[in-house]
């Protein structure tokens, strides 16, 4: 009677030892994930950049020039 009884609670030990080793597993991969896309060079950001340049280069262009 005492012998199933540790058997089980054995059974359930290495049960939650898998599900909190995935559950763990999980979690790291989604942070390195995040970190990984956040640290990256964005490249829509640097379009931006370049855009917001040149616009600024023309608007500056177009003040100096002489009004007729």
């Amino acid at each position: 009677m005492l012998g199933s009884f540790f058997t089980k609670i054995s059974r359930r030990k290495k049960q939650n030892t898998k599900v909190s080793g995935g559950l763990t597993g999980f979690v790291f991969g989604v942070y390195y994930y995040t970190m990984r896309a956040v640290g990256g060079s964005d490249e829509l950001q640097v379009a931006i950049d370049k855009f917001e340049d040149a616009k600024r280069s023309s608007e500056a262009e177009a003040s100096l020039a002489p009004k007729q």
